[in-house]
C-alpha cells in the first residue's frame, strides 16, 4: 500500500544482520500505539518542497516521531536538529577511527594479540556494512545547508516554517533548521519474546562487556547510558522487557548518536541467558548497599574490578522507580557503589556511568 500525494576467544561472529523488516516491534518494548504490518512510504522523485502540514509525508514523519511501533515497522526514525544529526555521523566516524587505532597499537606492540586484531577487522567491516544511512534531509526554506552536513549524501527537501515547527515540536522554527529521516541501523536486532532459536554469536562483535538494561523506561536515562557505554567502548547493549524505545526522540537526543552505532539487542531473559551460557559470562547487577545478611552485596572497588579483568561480564541496571526485577536479583551477583554521603542510591544514569567506567575493557587502560 502506498499513500497518495497531493503535491511534492571463541570464534568471533560474522557481520551484523538487519532485523526482519516484516516483523512487528516486540511487544515487550513500550510503544505508543499498535501498528500492524509494514507500509512502504516512498517520497515521489519530483517533490523538492513541502509547504503544508496536511501533506501525507509530513503525517508520516509525525508518526515516526511519536510512535515506536510505527518507527520499527518502517525501520526509520526522525532526527531533529542539526547538532543531533551531526552527532549521529560523528559517532559513526569515531567508532571506525577507534578501531583502526586499536588495530595499529596492537600490531606495533610486542606479543600482539592476533585474535583481537582479527576481531577489530571484523568489527570495522561490520561498521562499514551498517554505515549510517539518511533517506531524506528536510531543510527550512531558504536556509543554506549547514556546513557540517554538506558532505552527507542524501536527498534534500525544503519545507516551510510551519511544517518545520510541526515536525520539530518546538514553538520557534528558527531554532531548528534541519530534520533527518534516518534508517534504523543494522546493529539493532529485535527478537520476538516467543522465539527460542537464537544465534547469539552474531549479536555483538565482542561480548566481553555487555550492558543490560532491565525495564529502563525513562528515555533520557536510557539514552545517557547508551552514550556512556559507547564512550567506554563496551561491546553492546541488551534491552530486557519494559525498556523504552532507544529511538524515542528523547532517548535519541540523550544518546548523542550512540543508538545508531552501538550494537543493541532487544530480547527476553531466555535470550540473555543463552548469550551468557555461550560466552560463559558473569552476571553483575547494580544494587544499593544492604544490611540484609541473607542478601550479600559486593562493593565496587579496584580490587573487585581487577578480579574481573579477563572475565566476560554482563552488567544489569534496573529502572530508577522499580529497581532490579526479581529475576535480576535472583540470578545476578549484586554490586553497590560505596557512598560516604547519606544517600540511599544514585540516579541510574549516574550510577551506570560509574559502573561502565570502572568495568570498561582493560585494553582501555593502556591506550
Amino acid at each position: 500500500m502506498q499513500y497518495p500525494y497531493s503535491s511534492w576467544p571463541p570464534p568471533y561472529p560474522p557481520l551484523f544482520k538487519r532485523t526482519n523488516a516484516n516483523s512487528k516491534l516486540p511487544t515487550h518494548l513500550n510503544h505508543d500505539d499498535g501498528c500492524a504490518g509494514v507500509v512502504k512510504f516512498d517520497l515521489p522523485s519530483h517533490v523538492n518542497s513541502i509547504s503544508s502540514t496536511s501533506n501525507p509525508f509530513v503525517k508520516h514523519c509525525l508518526k515516526l516521531r511519536h510512535s515506536s511501533s510505527y518507527r520499527h515497522s518502517h525501520s526509520s526514525a526522525l532526527v531533529v536538529g542539526t547538532t543531533p544529526i551531526r552527532q549521529v555521523y560523528q559517532a559513526h566516524l569515531l567508532s571506525k577511527s577507534f578501531l583502526l587505532f586499536i588495530g595499529y597499537r596492537l600490531w606495533n606492540s610486542a606479543g600482539a594479540l592476533p585474535s583481537l586484531i582479527v576481531t577489530m577487522e571484523i568489527y570495522e567491516r561490520s561498521l562499514q556494512d551498517k554505515s549510517v544511512r539518511m533517506d531524506c534531509l528536510l531543510l527550512l526554506d531558504k536556509v543554506k545547508i549547514p556546513e557540517e552536513l554538506e558532505d552527507i549524501s542524501a536527498r534534500t527537501v525544503r519545507v516551510s516554517s510551519v511544517v518545520m515547527k510541526k515536525l520539530s515540536g518546538v514553538q520557534s522554527s528558527e531554532s531548528i533548521e534541519a530534520i533527518a529521516l534516518m534508517k534504523l541501523p543494522t546493529s539493532f536486532i529485535s527478537i520476538e519474546v516467543s522465539q527460542k532459536e537464537t544465534n547469539c554469536q552474531s549479536w555483538f562483535p565482542s561480548s566481553h562487556r555487555i550492558l543490560v538494561l532491565d525495564g529502563i523506561q525513562d528515555p533520557g536515562n536510557l539514552g545517557t547510558l547508551l552514550r556512556s557505554a559507547m564512550a567506554f567502548k563496551w561491546g553492546g547493549v541488551f534491552l530486557l522487557p519494559g525498556c523504552c524505545d532507544p529511538f524515542n526522540e528523547k532517548a535519541l537526543r540523550a544518546s548523542r548518536g550512540a543508538c545508531f552505532q552501538l550494537p543493541m539487542v532487544s530480547g527476553s531473559w531466555y535470550h540473555l541467558e543463552a548469550l551468557k551460557d555461550v560466552f560463559q559470562m558473569k552476571l553483575l547487577a547494580g544494587h544499593p548497599e544492604s544490611n540484609d545478611e541473607d542478601r550479600r552485596v559486593a562493593r565496587l572497588s579496584q580490587e573487585f574490578v581487577d578480579s574481573l579483568a579477563d572475565v566476560p561480564v554482563c552488567l544489569v541496571l534496573g529502572s530508577e522507580g522499580n529497581g532490579l526485577s526479581d529475576k535480576s536479583q535472583r540470578v545476578c551477583e549484586l554490586v553497590s557503589i560505596p557512598m560516604p554521603g547519606e544517600f540511599e542510591s544514585l540516579n541510574v544514569s549516574v550510577a551506570g556511568g560509574i559502573f561502565l567506567y570502572m568495568l570498561q575493557p582493560k585494553i582501555q587502560r593502556f591506550i
